[in-house]
C-alpha cells in the first residue's frame, strides 16, 4: 500500500470536519514553528549549557531540563510530521516530491538516532558518544531551520 492510500481515509475524516482552509494550509507551519523555534532552541540551549557551564548546580539543572523536554520535542515533531503529511493529502498535493518532506524525514530519523544514543546511556557514559550526541543534536537543529524555510517556500507556493 502506498503512503497516500494509507493516509487518504484519515485525511477524508478531517476533511469531513469542515476544517477551514487557512487552518489546513497554515496550521502545520504555525504549530511546527513553535516546536522548532521555541522547543528546539530550548532543548539545544539546555543541552549545551549542561555541557559547558562551570557551576555544577546550573549544569545539573540544564541537563535535567534537556532530558525532560527533548522526548516531548521529538513526540511533537513526529506528530507534526504526520499532520503535515495529512495536510498535503487533504489539499491533494504531492507528498514525496518536496524537499520539505525529505528534510522532515531526515530530521526525525536523526532525532531518533540521537535519542537512541541517549537512551543507551551513551554506551556506558563514553565521552565520545556524549560529544557526538551534542554535535548531532546541533546539526539537526540547524537542519530544522532549513526545513522551516523550505516549508515556508512550499506553503507560499501552494
Amino acid at each position: 500500500m502506498d503512503l497516500r492510500a494509507f493516509l487518504e481515509p484519515i485525511a477524508n475524516f478531517f476533511n469531513g470536519l469542515g476544517v477551514p482552509e487557512p487552518i489546513v494550509h497554515w496550521g502545520h507551519p504555525i504549530m511546527m514553528a513553535i516546536v522548532v523555534f521555541a522547543m528546539g532552541s530550548f532543548v539545544g540551549l539546555t543541552g549545551w549549557r549542561g555541557r559547558v557551564v562551570t557551576d555544577g548546580s546550573t549544569a545539573v539543572q540544564s541537563r535535567a531540563d534537556h532530558r525532560k523536554l527533548a522526548p516531548w520535542m521529538f513526540a511533537f515533531m513526529a506528530a507534526g510530521y504526520t499532520g503535515g503529511l495529512l495536510a498535503l493529502v487533504m489539499r491533494d498535493e504531492p507528498i514525496l516530491s518536496s524537499p520539505h518532506f525529505w528534510t522532515g524525514s531526515v530530521v526525525l530519523v536523526l532525532l531518533a538516532v540521537n535519542g537512541a544514543l541517549s537512551l543507551s546511556g551513551f554506551g556506558g557514559n563514553r565521552s565520545q558518544l556524549r560529544t557526538a550526541h551534542a554535535y548531532l543534536g546541533s546539526a539537526v537543529l540547524c537542519l530544522m531551520f532549513v526545513h522551516a524555510l523550505l516549508g515556508l517556500k512550499l506553503g507560499l507556493s501552494i
